[in-house]
């Protein structure tokens, strides 16, 4: 069938012309998906390592601090909650992929894409600047953390060697440079579909670092040599005051609820996964492997660094310190996260790379610049100027905020404390009633819009503690001259 058929069967066709042509070989002999595009490959393994690679960072080790604040009881169950509301509506999203049939309906690549399909235009541009302000924060937050990390390797040497008292800190800026060197080669891979291998080996340092951190907390436990831990947690006139108890308390809250975002990231994850079957079903198995496999080790980490540590627990297990000894495996554990965030830096900034490039690539088709693939390697590597260009001026820019800001990580939480509602919870929450036209006011409209404005009250009273977070931040803050 010629594509002149092909558009004049769409015109015939129901369901909005959603017709898609069967796949039919390429120029170049490979085998085209239904809307013309390179055949996926992805399966319920390939999706699953990207959650867990985007869901499982660095963060997983400050949950024994976040267990602190909230006591043997609001902590896990805090965590068993936000693991079923992120379940439940990366489900609803999953389905907002393509807009009618399931199987042979018209795809919407981006999370934008969806939103645009079945909330209209208008509201694109408020969840473009969540997402991608989401999307560009995290970036610069995993530069901090991955040098952070990267510093502690050094430090766990010195303090094997000089003593637990020696003055060990390292300043982090040579760090954030030579990571940021390393993500400017990465970032040439074109797209998600090229990161399979990347998210499989970062997914697999992330187990690796949370299991030593597990059993180093067990292996504490054991021994007795355990903290004081009560049922809610840090003690008002013992371990703080009332007011840090209340800004704390919710830090730790919002700490939790968005160790489980990976929303904005979903749909361009579900468009590298092969069909039949149907891709929804695929990423609903994904999305329940990659939260069940999440929880268990949040709920580990979580939990025994709690009884671990007790209430004086460090905000981070292994680069604040909490062990020292033995100080090989606390090496290998932080260089694992430094090889995982690599992976979860590219996760998270792929779709801001697609965004610019398909934007650019419309505006100007007939630019060599924008389009003109250079081979390399044998013709096994494709060269892009743009690409080349634009996607280094992000690293650097990236990675200068990360040198000039280091306590972005605090303003971090409040853009995930804005980003939280809206992008997990608001938007596939109302794409789901357009799709399934749930009428206003039934049981199920009223059960939806009730978990959407908790979690939207979350999400305030977090963004609340951040910027609180931030001013303190501030009072201490010298440019350049940030230590770890």
């Amino acid at each position: 069938m010629t594509q002149t058929q092909d558009l004049e069967m769409a015109a015939r066709h129901g369901n909005g012309g959603a017709y898609y042509p069967p796949p039919r070989a390429g120029a170049g002999g490979e085998d085209l998906d239904d809307d013309g595009r390179k055949k996926r490959t992805g399966t319920v393994w390939t999706a699953s390592a990207h959650i867990i690679t985007a869901v499982i960072g660095s963060g997983v080790l400050s949950l024994a601090w976040s267990t602190a604040q909230l006591g043997w009881v609001v902590g896990p169950v805090t965590l068993m909650i936000f693991a079923f509301i992120t379940y439940y509506t990366s489900s609803l999203l999953a389905d907002c992929y393509r807009s009618g049939d399931q199987a042979t309906g018209k795809r919407n690549y981006t999370y934008m894409d969806a939103v645009a399909a079945y909330l209209g235009r208008w509201q694109v541009w408020s969840c473009g600047i969540f997402q991608y302000v989401n999307l560009v924060g995290t970036a610069v937050g995993y530069t901090i953390t991955a040098s952070i990390s990267a510093a502690a390797v050094h430090k766990a040497n010195c303090f094997h060697k000089k003593g637990h008292a020696a003055d060990c800190s390292q300043y982090d800026t040579m760090y954030m440079v030579v990571f940021g060197i390393v993500q400017i080669f990465f970032s040439q891979l074109p797209n998600f579909s090229d990161l399979s291998w990347l998210s499989i080996l970062a997914a697999i340092m992330s187990f690796s670092y949370s299991s030593i951190a597990v059993g180093l907390s067990l292996a504490r436990t054991i021994s007795g040599r355990t903290g004081k831990s009560t049922l809610t947690g840090t003690e008002v006139g013992v371990d703080v005051d009332s007011a840090q108890k209340i800004w704390m308390a919710l830090q730790a809250l919002g700490n939790i609820a968005f160790a489980y975002s990976y929303s904005m990231i979903l749909i361009e994850i579900q468009d590298t996964v092969k069909s039949p079957p149907a891709e929804n079903k695929t990423m609903k198995k994904a999305t329940l492997l990659g939260v069940s496999t999440t929880t268990a080790f949040y709920m580990l980490a979580g939990c025994l660094g709690y009884a671990a540590f007790g209430n004086a627990a460090p905000g981070n297990i292994l680069t604040g310190f909490g062990f020292y000894e033995p100080y090989w495996l606390i090496d290998f554990a932080n260089v694992c996260i430094v090889v995982h965030l690599v992976g979860a830096y590219q996760v998270f900034s792929q779709p801001i790379f697609a965004a610019v490039e398909t934007a650019a690539a419309a505006h100007w088709p007939n630019s060599k610049f924008v389009t003109r693939e250079h081979p390399l390697v044998a013709g096994r590597f494709n060269v892009n100027m743009l690409r080349l260009t634009w996607r280094t001026v992000f690293v650097v820019v990236s990675t200068v905020l990360a040198i000039v800001m280091p306590f972005f990580n605090d303003i971090l939480g409040f853009l995930g404390a804005i980003g939280f509602w809206p992008l997990t919870v608001y938007y596939p929450v109302e794409m789901y009633i357009r799709q399934r036209r749930i009428q206003k006011y039934t049981t199920r409209w009223l059960a939806l819009q009730t978990l959407s404005f908790l979690c939207f009250l979350v999400s305030l009273a977090s963004a609340v503690a951040s910027i609180e977070g931030v001013t303190e931040s501030l009072k201490h803050y010298v440019p350049f001259k940030t230590k770890s």
